[in-house]
């Protein structure tokens, strides 16, 4: 595999990088966890900081990235706004400016994408998209390594998504089809997806001769699938204004023994927590023997490390 030089470069959406530069990614992330559980410990962050502004809550991601800077050898302080002058109106180019004087990298989770690019703007060290109402990034990133483990490839594999149409499905919109894979979404009439995540997504199955396409039956959509991947109904923000409407509408979509079964024998569960037992899917399927979900939460240590590594 070709070497990238990916320091000083942003992560803010997986559009802004190709195919091997993931690979490449991934394959660090692989090596990464295979050194720490043969008692091998690098050290690249030695002696470097990184800050973690979080507007929204979290369990995965503020300890998956907190584990992976000490692991690295680097220091992380976790930073709420409340707790910051951007509180008081200090506009954010002010404070990225300042916090890029103090810090080798910046990752952030919040509500706009354009926050990010806009700290990203100011800031000349790499900024990390922890998670925006647009895309999740790095949750893709944990995703694909957990099927590479999992089946050792990519291409030609087909993933079923059902859950809602917000971050984590648009990271896949544009992730999978990139990676040779067919991605259907299957969800109830009226939730789609952003439109520029859309067509890329499409372009990208048309190059690479795979299937992207959005249905309205689970149980015709998971017939023949190797992964089926679900997701809450309502993500964190504006979705969960309409909670009520929401579970009326999904409640078809819910993942059972019997929709596993109508995939592929060999078939494995995904979801990128937390986790509505009763809703997206039963308790004998997410505790059943098709599940993956505590591997793929593990990933998101290592591909987050591989990405502070590569990008610091």
């Amino acid at each position: 595999m070709a070497l990238f030089n990916l320091k000083g470069r942003d992560y803010i959406t997986t559009r802004d990088y190709t195919r091997e530069e993931l690979e490449y990614l991934i394959q660090m992330s692989i090596d990464l966890k295979k050194m720490w559980y043969s008692g091998i410990r690098v050290r690249p962050l030695e002696g470097k900081s990184v800050a973690l502004l979080f507007k929204k809550p979290s369990t995965r991601t503020r300890n998956s990235f907190q584990a992976a800077v000490f692991r690295l050898g680097g220091f992380s302080v976790y930073m709420r706004p409340d707790e910051l002058q951007l509180q008081r109106g200090e506009p954010v180019k002010d404070t990225a400016r300042v916090l890029d004087r103090y810090y080798d990298a910046l990752v952030i989770r919040t509500f706009g994408q354009e926050e990010i690019v806009e700290y990203a703007n100011y800031m000349k060290n790499p900024v990390i998209n922890a998670l925006s109402d647009e895309e999740h990034p790095c949750q893709a990133l944990a995703d694909l390594m957990t099927i590479k483990e999992k089946f050792g490839r990519w291409d030609g594999l087909k993933m079923v998504y059902t859950g809602d149409v917000w971050n984590v499905a648009h990271s896949l919109i544009a992730t999978a089809p990139l990676f040779g894979m067919d991605l259907v979404l299957a969800v109830p009439r009226g939730y789609n997806p952003i439109e520029e995540i859309w067509k890329f997504g499409e372009r990208e199955a048309s190059r690479r001769g795979t299937k992207l396409e959005i249905v309205h039956d689970l149980k015709e959509a998971v017939k023949g699938a190797d992964i089926v991947y679900a997701n809450t109904w309502w993500s964190m923000g504006k979705p969960e204004e309409t909670k009520d409407k929401r579970k009326e509408d999904f409640a078809p979509f819910t993942v059972t023994p019997e929709i596993m079964n109508l995939a592929k024998e060999n078939a494995i569960f995904m979801h990128c927590l937390p986790a509505y037992r009763g809703n997206e899917m039963t308790e004998d399927v997410i505790e059943g023997k098709w599940s993956v979900v505590f591997d793929q939460a593990e990933n998101r240590l290592w591909t987050e490390a591989a990405i502070l590594a590569a990008l610091i």
